[in-house]
Parts: C-alpha cells; structure tokens; sequence
C-alpha cells in the first residue's frame, strides 16, 4: 500500500490520443507520479508528458513483477482497441497484483446515412470479400496486417502506415507512409488520385481518422470494417479521458510492493 505522503503510482498503457491526454492531465495532480508505457511498434512515436517505459514487459509475468518493482497503485489500459495482447496481459498481472485496472476504449465508428459499410470478424474475412468488391484497394489497417493480403495477386493495393511494411506484401503494392489526424479533402483528392473502390480499415473509433470514412462516404464506395475483439468480463471500462480521472480520483491502489 502506498505509504502516507510518497507519490501515487499509475501506469498508463499506451500509445493513443487519449492516453497522451490522460498522462498530461495526471501530469497536474499534486501528489502523482504517472508512467506511460509504449510498446515501441512505431519508430517515432508521439511521446507523452512525463516518464515513458518503452518496449514492452515481457509479458504477464514480466508486467507483474515491474508493477510490485515501481510499486504502482493503478493501472489504466488506454491502448489501441486492437492490442488484445497488451491488455490480456494487464487483466492478468493487476489481477495477481491486486492491483486495480481500467480501460479506457474511445467508442466505435457507427455507420450514418449513406454509408455502405461490410463489418468482418477478422483481417482474414475482410480479405476474402475485397476480389467481388473492387479491383483497387485502400488499406489502412497498419502495416503488421499486409501478410494477410499478400495472395490477392488480381488485386491493386495503397497501404498507409506510420512505417515501412515488412514482407510479405501484396505484389502490387503501393507505400504512403503518413500519420494523422487526416482531412475529408485530403482524403478525397487520395482516393480519387488512386482510382479507390473499396477502403479496408479496423473499428479503431475516434476522430483522428474518421475522414476516410466520410470521404467514403462522399464517394459511395464500399467500407469493409473489422470488428474489435471484444473487452474482457469483470473489468470496468470508460470511453473518455474525463471518466478516466473521474475513476482515479476515487480509487485507491493497494500498491505493488
């Protein structure tokens, strides 16, 4: 337990907008010592206030011993919504740790008025649909899933990552390395430069990324979505960075250590 006057101890999982906020916000609370962790997948990522872990734990048994190591009070997982890893791990580690645990997901994209959008439970499925879609893809779904394209010989491919692919890739493959936030304009004169028929992305949520889906939109063409893996049971989650500090606010760790 946290000994009366040292600092409160929170890990923030990391690696979104909204665990950037959190950190910054709890980066003001007298008292409060906060570590963001990121898994390192990105070259140059957007660093948060305060300290930084990078490169991961080692797992639930590497998490948990540097959780007693750096005796942390609470944990708030705010990584991406498809880090299932990263938050397997956690429920794991907190739980043997005792240590208490929040997620924190943005909500999901909910399709409007027009649009025509194709939800698939996995990256696999959503490739099978692409060959009766359309002849030249948009994919934005990171450059870790392109392995899974890479059959679709027929097909033409735009990839827009933060970084460089690795192999295997599609054969007919072209590279936009960008990071956003994006613009509807922008992201019309891209697929209208392409010739796009069809836009494959993740159910990532926030608003970063949304002008894909409204350029999409504008242009009538087909959206395949993959679902999120689902959240896992028993652990309470919110969908913003206020609901988060409403949370810390009143919750006390019992420490690691």
């Amino acid at each position: 337990m946290t000994e009366p006057g040292a600092p409160r101890n929170i890990l923030v999982l990391g690696g979104t907008d909204e665990a950037r906020r959190l950190a910054a916000a709890l980066a003001g609370w007298a008292g409060t010592h906060v570590v963001s962790s990121l898994a390192g997948r990105v070259r140059d990522p957007r660093l948060p206030v305060g300290e930084v872990h990078e490169g991961g734990f080692g797992g639930p048994a590497g998490l948990l011993s540097w959780l007693g190591d750096r005796r942390i009070d609470a944990v708030v997982d705010a990584t991406h919504p498809f880090a299932a890893r990263m938050t397997a791990s956690a429920v794991e580690a907190t739980g043997r740790a005792g240590v208490p645990l929040l997620i924190l997901r943005r909500p999901g994209w909910r399709a409007g008025p027009g649009d025509d959008w194709r939800w698939t439970p996995s990256l696999a499925a959503a490739a099978g649909l692409l060959p009766a879609l359309g002849g030249r893809i948009f994919l934005t779904t990171g450059r870790r899933s392109l392995p899974v394209f890479a059959g679709l010989d027929d097909l033409w491919f735009l990839a827009r990552s933060v970084d460089p692919p690795e192999p295997p890739v599609p054969r007919r493959l072209q590279v936009l390395l960008s990071r956003g936030p994006f613009t509807v304009d922008g992201e019309l004169a891209l697929m209208r430069e392409h010739r796009v028929d069809v836009l494959v992305t993740k159910d990532s949520g926030g608003r970063m990324t949304t002008a894909k889906l409204l350029a999409a939109r504008e242009l009538g063409l087909p959206v395949v979505i993959v679902r999120r893996p689902p959240r896992p049971a028993g652990v309470p989650a919110v969908e913003t960075v206020e609901e988060a500090l409403a949370w810390l606010a009143v919750t006390r760790g019992s420490g690691g250590g």
